[in-house]
């Protein structure tokens, strides 16, 4: 166990190896973290638990360090199996310790492991006091489950924040004030990016409500990555900040080729981009991690995309990303589509469709070329680029 702050202690796991989440829908290239944590006092708390694979290496510490015996109370504060995936091992060993999760956490607990256990139902507001310190409880709804709450520590000024304000990103400290802040921020916005997305007008308000408290905060202790003890609240700050439509000063062209018209379609638009002096950054979906992808497009102010056409379709790797995008609900962003065809040319069109289904402003009617693009449909795409920069 790691002390963190007076009688409070991480005791968690630390993933190096992890390179996909999510079943493999989630790229990890920093590894992740399992943050469980201890509370001793009058009442001995623990604060969420650990992935199932490394049940019995979680129990066997708690064990070691603190006694399950000895355990008062658990905390669910997301019942998600890499949090909660543990619990099963622990309650086998001792099914009356009592459970403090939100109505919906109950349930789904239930669904997940078919047990009724001694469950204490709880809502924002609702406190219960372990000697030295107060647990106050928060619901979190859909941000990013429906169970989805944070305990806050009052006496203390921590806050265990679950999936929110957390990255995957496994590191020697357990503190952002000692890890490499560029790669802290890298994971922070990716993690953001591809899971919260969707949620942001809900954690706009969210915020508000917490920063309407104006309750001390001096450590915020999420469930993955590193703990935020030096000046905490940059990282709700930062929340904030990309839960509104968020955008960094430059776009983004993704597109996928078989033999290279479209890549030259790409490059041409890229020129008319340069013309006007709009930064940009190309990638070939097909190579690209679609994860890093996606964190790309959340910083953009707007993406062009292109594929050939294939079996009536754009290929397989933009076909997929759209279908991310869609689920993801980015706003405020413009989009064009373009794309090269042999009898078809279905892909353009379709691309350009998905777009504004997925919420975006697409600036213009697909390009589509014939074959290899002449120097003339070459010059239309550099319009493009124009057109897209003069939109900005």
């Amino acid at each position: 166990m790691v002390e963190i702050a007076r009688n409070i202690y991480w005791n968690g796991i630390k993933d190096w190896d992890l390179r996909k989440f999510h079943g493999h829908e989630l790229s990890t290239h920093r590894g992740s973290t399992y943050n469980s944590y201890i509370i001793k006092g009058k009442m001995t708390v623990l604060i969420d638990t650990v992935w199932t694979p490394y049940k019995e290496e979680f129990v066997e510490m708690l064990e070691n360090d603190v006694g399950i015996d000895n355990i008062d109370a658990i905390v669910i504060n997301h019942i998600e199996l890499d949090h909660g995936g543990s619990l099963p091992y622990i309650m086998e060993k001792r099914p009356d310790i009592p459970i403090y999760c939100t109505k919906m956490g109950a349930e789904i607990i239930k669904g997940h492991f078919h047990q009724d256990w001694d469950f204490k139902i709880v809502k924002t507001g609702d406190s219960l006091n372990i000697g030295e310190y107060d647990l106050v409880f928060v619901e979190m709804k859909m941000l990013h489950w429906p169970d989805s709450m944070l305990t806050y520590v009052k006496g203390a000024s921590v806050v265990f924040s679950n999936d929110a304000f957390g990255q995957h990103f496994s590191s020697q400290s357990l503190f952002n004030d000692e890890v490499d802040e560029c790669e802290l921020y890298q994971e922070a916005i990716k993690y953001y990016a591809n899971i919260l997305t969707p949620f942001s007008p809900l954690i706009k308000k969210k915020i508000e409500e917490i920063r309407a408290l104006n309750i001390p905060i001096e450590m915020i202790a999420p469930s993955h990555g590193v703990i935020w003890r030096k000046n905490p609240t940059q990282i709700i700050d930062k929340y904030y900040e990309w839960s509104q439509s968020y955008s960094e000063d430059f776009v983004v062209i993704i597109y996928d080729t078989m033999y290279n018209s479209t890549k030259k379609m790409a490059d041409a638009i890229a020129g008319g981009l340069r013309n006007k002096n709009v930064k940009y950054k190309m990638f070939n979906s097909s190579v690209t991690d679609s994860n890093d992808l996606i964190t790309e497009i959340f910083k953009s102010k707007g993406i062009l995309v292109g594929s050939c056409t294939v079996n009536g379709g754009p290929l397989h790797s933009i076909g997929g990303l759209l279908s991310v995008i869609k689920g993801l609900k980015f706003r405020g962003k413009l989009a064009a589509a373009f794309g090269s065809y042999g009898w078809g040319g279905e892909a353009p069109v379709i691309i350009s469709e998905q777009l504004k289904e997925a919420g975006f402003k697409v600036v213009k009617d697909p390009i589509r070329v014939k074959y290899v693009p002449t120097p003339e449909n070459l010059d239309e795409c550099i319009r493009l680029g124009e057109i897209f920069a003069e939109m900005l």
